[in-house]
């Protein structure tokens, strides 16, 4: 029996034959059009004959000879290890916006933006089994434990305007964090220089076995709530990209780690009710807001991405407000 879908928000603006092609990667394009022809693919209860522009609220009729082509061959990491049909459906629910130029995701906290030896699973090898007819590529990172807005470019010019917006500082980044301490004074520029996560005042070069000299990093942040000088709930904006910048400036020059942080944050006592609430494997840093110029339509973009769902019932107990 076909199968009748109303086109999400998501999907709104995608290409019929493109949006076929997401959901059966195995389809061979001669069989989609085959099917068209036929009248056995249908939009709004139209024929369709393929390069039709679908809109959210659209009702797609799939025949159901396509299901054998649903299956998406298992992908191996360079570990030789496996992700499922599972895994890239969760990270399809993870999309909050999707074009021919980009897709972007909502990233949980805990999944890698890049595959390499040992992991699983990450953002870049699924996202290419999601969109196979696209070239997907990084355009900026975020680290595992961070969650939040990860912009992927689809094509090369798309990737290659993108990343220059993020080397260039073009593209706007804010962060929110729930911090372990009272931020003083509460809001300011953090400007030092940092290698292998320590800080330092000044470039000189530090003898710390790797003859590397300190990179410069800035971070503006503002406390936008506190809780009784125990958790300050701070909005960053780094304008510079170094490797764990905002969890080091937060613990380092901040003196308050962020919750979560199991690298370089420390215990700190806290009363019984907020310390019951706080107990979580994961690190309250959220990639909450990037406005950046869109690569295809050259308008300026801003994206959001939901607080998360380990991070609500912390932010309802405190009654911290987003920006």
């Amino acid at each position: 029996m076909a199968e009748l879908v109303e086109i999400s928000k998501t999907d709104d603006g995608t290409r019929l034959l493109r949006w076929f092609l997401r959901k059966f990667p195995a389809m061979p394009q001669r069989e989609f059009y085959k099917l068209c022809r036929g009248g056995q693919i249908r939009v709004n209860s139209s024929r369709a004959r393929g390069q039709e522009i679908l809109r959210a609220g659209d009702v797609v009729r799939v025949p159901p000879t396509l299901a054998s082509y649903a299956v998406v061959p298992n992908k191996k990491t360079e570990s030789g290890a496996r992700f499922s049909l599972t895994d890239l459906e969760e990270l399809r629910r993870c999309i909050i916006h999707d074009d021919e130029d980009i897709v972007i995701f909502n990233k949980p906290a805990g999944l890698a933006v890049q595959g390499g030896t040992g992991i699983r699973k990450s953002v870049d090898k699924m996202a290419a089994a999601l969109f196979p007819y696209d070239k997907i590529s990084l355009v900026h990172r975020l680290d595992r434990e961070t969650s939040g807005v990860l912009v992927v470019a689809k094509n090369q010019n798309a990737a290659q305007v993108l990343s220059n917006e993020f080397q260039n500082k073009t593209a706007h980044k804010e962060y929110l964090a729930l911090l372990n301490g009272d931020v003083r004074p509460p809001h300011g520029v953090i400007d030092n220089y940092m290698t292998r996560g320590q800080v330092f005042d000044s470039p000189a070069r530090i003898d710390n076995g790797t003859g590397q000299r300190p990179q410069r990093a800035i971070t503006e942040y503002r406390v936008l709530s506190s809780a009784g000088g125990h958790l300050s709930w701070v909005l960053f904006s780094p304008k510079t990209g170094r490797t764990h910048q905002l969890r080091v400036h937060s613990a380092l020059s901040l003196h308050a780690p962020i919750v979560g942080d199991d690298l370089y944050g420390v215990d700190k006592k806290l009363d019984g009710a907020l310390r019951s609430l706080l107990v979580t494997n994961n690190l309250f840093l959220l990639a909450y807001r990037l406005t950046f110029q869109h690569p295809g339509t050259g308008k300026n973009m801003t994206v959001r991405a939901p607080i998360p769902d380990f991070m609500q019932p912390v932010i309802k107990f405190l009654e911290f407000k987003l920006p």
